[in-house]
């Protein structure tokens, strides 16, 4: 498995204080979280592709029997070995994984659309050849990607938050604490939706002269840590590539859906096109061709 030279990300996720930033993140999103609980079984075999500084480590290698981790930043590996020393990592290529057998995982996470920055879009397919190759039949992918098509923005208010404040305020009185939470949350509505409105104009003016837009797919830059070369693509692009090479598709989710909303079975339908920063899919290796 060897190390990718030559990817013009590679000098930033190397750099220590990007390094030293993942290794602080301590999380899973929602629908990490309950795709995670979903689609891997305990004491399942898993393969952690883009580690990166080891945010999804510690809950995935306490459900699997047996846990790798790889990123093709050195300094992402050493920030994970420094976290975790018990456990298994490793410099590593995504789109070369003839290092590992083929059915030898339950499950592989390309987390936090680590797959878009496998560039060019061979990388991305041979990725993807040997993720099939590595999964026992009926095992998954799980990984989440960017949608080149969103250009909506919503700046949400802490609604709790600020009803808290106003029961600090109110002295007691129930009609007064009423009163100046419909106070705060209105005014913080008013500002977030002029945030949005902004922010929305922003993005829209960057994306929507460019061919990504308007294909479903395409290299964007994304101006996170100084400015990212990244693949976007749509749902129908992302399925289409997957089931061509012989997955199959099991779940869609949009990260601008709410906590409550991943309880139903619609959440694929009402989320919105043009809001969803990222999907995160899931899919099975199907019998062999």
């Amino acid at each position: 498995m060897m190390e990718r030279s030559g990817d013009p990300n590679l000098q930033i996720y190397n750099a220590p204080q990007v390094a030293a930033h993942y290794a602080a993140l301590d999380y899973l999103t929602p629908c990490e979280r309950l795709l995670f609980q979903t689609y891997i079984p305990a004491e399942s075999d898993v393969l952690d592709l883009g580690v990166g500084g080891g945010r999804t480590t510690a809950y995935l290698a306490q459900r699997a029997k047996k846990y790798v981790g790889v990123d093709y930043a050195p300094a992402m590996i050493e920030a994970c070995r420094a976290r975790f020393p018990e456990i298994e990592f490793a410099v590593g290529d995504a789109s070369d994984l003839s290092a590992f057998p083929e059915n030898s995982f339950d499950a592989v996470v390309f987390a936090f659309n680590g797959i878009d920055y496998l560039i060019p879009d061979q990388a991305r397919k041979k990725c993807l050849e040997h993720i099939l190759r590595i999964l026992r039949p009926g095992a998954v992918v799980i990984f989440s990607s960017h949608n080149p098509r969103a250009v909506l923005i919503r700046v949400r208010g802490n609604g709790e938050r600020l009803r808290a404040l106003a029961r600090q305020f109110s002295a007691g009185s129930e009609l007064l604490c009423a009163a100046l939470a419909w106070l705060l949350i209105s005014v913080r509505g008013a500002v977030s939706f002029g945030q949005s409105g902004w922010a929305t104009l922003k993005r829209a003016f960057r994306r929507l002269p460019t061919r990504a837009f308007w294909r479903g797919e395409g290299i964007l830059i994304d101006p996170s840590h100084g400015g990212l070369l990244t693949h976007y693509w749509i749902p129908d692009r992302v399925v289409a590539e997957l089931t061509g090479l012989n997955f199959g598709l099991v779940r869609i989710l949009g990260d601008d859906l709410l906590n409550d909303d991943l309880l139903d079975d619609d959440h694929a339908e009402r989320s919105h096109p043009y809001a969803t920063d990222w999907y995160y899919y899931v899919f099975a290796k199907t019998l062999s061709k």
